[in-house]
């Protein structure tokens, strides 16, 4: 089968989050399966390629296109829109121009599509969520899979930029893209592919609730015959202790870790034989860190020291800082972007912390299992899938749970961490444990396989 991705990130080019390791690690485990995987992402800022296509698009005026192709990556290039310091925007907020940026980028991929000979258009989150309208409107032989990484970013526009998709009018109602008033190019992609995925089962079941829809649990529910979750790997060949050049010291055991652990402790500047509770994260509502501010001081009495990785929030993160500079020896806080140190958190800390209020999947949680660093994590989205509680007296389970979004659930299940670390033997073994456990992309390809298999079937009958 030959298949294309289509997305706004992907590593090694471009990264802002957690989509750009899927789609940079997808389609390795896919092609070792047998599959013809091609990638299609803008050409952003630094990212090289030869020239391999030109394209013309009509978007209220002409717009003419390059294309670049480096291995199986294509890249749509067109210096006003994607040669910028940031992806989707700055520290200010969003490019204004988003809606220009990514229906050009749609444009042009579906023409390309269009020429070619997919089986299927694989394409992720809302800045290709206009791919699989455009697609049946050029009446492509392709079926569409739509995977929604996370709900809450949607691609809503005002509706004055609606003849910048080219659409006719009808297009423009609420039983298509057209969302109390703006353009959605989620509820697009929603609504026009032929399958709808999402990166964990129990995030797919989540997202058709008022809860957690985020105003589309409707539209999502309209789709539930076609809507699956399928859980997201990592990849081992970056993410393995044993053959991690970033950590201090390789290990395939407890007590290489425990080499890790203090050589983290000296270069962060923590005293003490605590544990250490580790956070790789986006510093925002979303991961829990409200509820983590409130509950900080608590965590400092129980005894526990913290690192913490990350950017965001400006609040949360004067926050975070006022508390490290009250506690230096027990709290490092460290707000930027360090992929060095990310790896060394994971194979340095005793915990991984997960508080999240959502997450549809979660990537640190599966990393962190490969380390032996033990999650404690909100029962919500991908981390309910992946993270069974831990039982000391049957030994079952690889972490511990909080199930009510509260600062008092989550010193609760820090309190039952703290007593699991006191118990050395026991706690030594569910290290291991954690990192016998296999969240590899061969699994969920394997998954992915089938999907297409059943969705190029289904399009053969009708």
């Amino acid at each position: 089968m030959k298949i294309a991705f289509v997305a706004s990130e992907a590593i090694p080019y471009a990264k802002t989050g957690g989509l750009a390791d899927v789609v940079g690690a997808l389609p390795i485990s896919l092609r070792q399966l047998g599959l013809n995987v091609t990638v299609f992402l803008p050409r952003y800022k630094g990212i090289k390629g030869t020239l391999c296509d030109r394209i013309s698009i009509e978007m209220g005026e002409k717009y003419d296109i390059k294309v670049y192709k480096d291995d199986d990556f294509y890249f749509i290039d067109y210096p006003n829109f994607f040669n910028r310091d940031g992806l989707y925007g700055t520290e200010k907020g969003d490019f204004s121009d988003n809606c220009e940026r990514f229906t050009l980028f749609s444009k042009v991929v579906s023409q390309l599509i269009l020429k070619a000979s997919y089986d299927i258009v694989h394409c992720h989150d809302w800045q290709t969520g206009l791919i699989p309208l455009y697609l049946k409107l050029g009446k492509s032989s392709a079926r569409s899979i739509f995977t929604i990484h996370n709900l809450g970013y949607q691609g809503r526009f005002p509706a004055q930029k609606f003849p910048i998709l080219g659409l006719d009018n009808g297009y423009f109602t609420p039983e298509s893209i057209e969302y109390y008033g703006d353009i959605n190019f989620l509820k697009a992609g929603i609504l026009y592919s032929d399958v709808v995925t999402t990166v964990s089962q129990n995030y797919a079941q989540e997202i058709q609730t008022p809860e957690m829809g985020f105003g589309l649990d409707g539209v999502l529910r309209t789709r539930q015959a076609s809507l699956i979750g399928i859980v997201n790997g990592i990849d081992y060949g970056r993410w393995n202790p044993e053959t991690d050049d970033l950590i201090y010291n390789k290990y395939a055991d407890f007590r290489g870790k425990q080499k890790n652990r203090q050589r983290l402790m000296d270069e962060c500047g923590l005293k003490g034989t605590r544990p250490l509770i580790g956070m790789v994260s986006r510093i925002a509502g979303q991961k829990g860190f409200d509820i983590l501010v409130k509950a900080f001081d608590s965590i400092i009495d129980m005894g526990f020291n913290v690192i913490i990785l990350g950017s965001g929030d400006e609040s949360f993160q004067k926050k975070l800082t006022t508390f490290s500079t009250v506690h230096p020896q027990r709290v490092s806080v460290n707000i930027k972007f360090d992929n060095k140190l990310a790896h060394r958190i994971y194979a340095g800390s005793d915990f991984f912390l997960m508080p999240s209020r959502y997450e549809p999947c979660g990537l640190g949680q599966l990393i962190s299992l490969r380390y032996g660093t033990i999650p404690i994590v909100r029962h919500t989205g991908g981390l309910a899938d992946t993270i069974t509680d831990y039982d000391p007296v049957s030994a079952k389970g690889n972490g511990f749970i909080f199930t009510e979004y509260s600062s008092k659930h989550l010193i609760t299940a820090l309190s039952r961490s703290m007593m699991a670390y006191n118990c050395r033997d026991a706690f030594e073994k569910l290290s291991e444990k954690c990192m016998t456990i296999n969240f590899s992309w061969g699994e969920s390809a394997k998954k992915y396989v089938q999907l297409y298999k059943n969705t190029r079937l289904s399009g053969t009958e009708e």
